[in-house]
């Protein structure tokens, strides 16, 4: 059976999905969403997913939407193993706090920084969003302090989801190597990744987007 997903290229959590599928190797039938069309607000998408959010996957009978229900679920589906969501309550705890923080923190202050350009027509980033975008990034450099991924030794989906935003972050805001060098050295270990080049593609566009929005 075809898994489909409904998505946006430049969309952080979307490309965090294509990740995943990456590495579990699983083909996934990309559906692009038009969102300047309000393709999203249409009956049949509402009734996929009453949100009309992306992205949204489908799987036979299942529909998930939010990227870490969904990549959560492809693991515990279709994962060989279950190193990148462990089943041990103590580190699959510690993985489902990056994930909130990826979701709550790191991926806010992207969009808020997107959303005051895109509806308010604004060139430059505020002092309170670069503040914003600062914070995430030193929590995350203190979190990483002594291990080499996210949520320990190994690459989980902390990780995977974590990637996604930031890339996208450093795109508006460059990483500062000297003040954040936990992040740096993880963000180029991860990025060096083979799974990475499932980001790559969405990435470019979201650079297209900024570069349009901030011109």
């Amino acid at each position: 059976m075809t898994i489909i997903l409904y998505y946006i290229p430049l969309s952080p959590p979307a490309r965090a999905v294509l990740m995943t599928a990456e590495i579990l190797g699983i083909d996934i039938e990309k559906r692009e969403v038009d969102l300047s069309s309000g393709e999203h607000l249409s009956e049949e998408y509402r009734t996929l997913n009453p949100q009309h959010t992306v992205p949204t996957l489908v799987d036979g009978e299942t529909v998930i939407w939010d990227s870490h229900a969904i990549i959560a679920y492809l693991v515990r589906k279709y994962g060989k193993n279950d190193s990148l969501y462990p089943k041990d309550y103590s580190i699959r705890a510690l993985v489902d706090q990056r994930l909130h923080f990826e979701g709550s923190v790191v991926f806010i202050s992207v969009r808020q920084i997107v959303r005051s350009m895109f509806f308010k027509g604004c060139k430059s980033i505020s002092e309170e969003h670069r503040l914003n975008a600062y914070e995430a990034l030193d929590f995350l450099d203190k979190f990483l302090k002594g291990k080499k991924f996210a949520a320990g030794d190994n690459l989980t989906l902390a990780d995977i989801s974590l990637v996604s935003s930031i890339s996208s972050l450093n795109v508006i805001i460059p990483i500062d190597r000297q003040k954040f060098t936990n992040v740096a050295r993880w963000f180029d270990e991860v990025s060096a990744l083979p799974f990475y080049k499932a980001n790559v593609e969405g990435l470019n566009d979201f650079k297209v987007f900024m570069t349009g929005l901030m011109s």
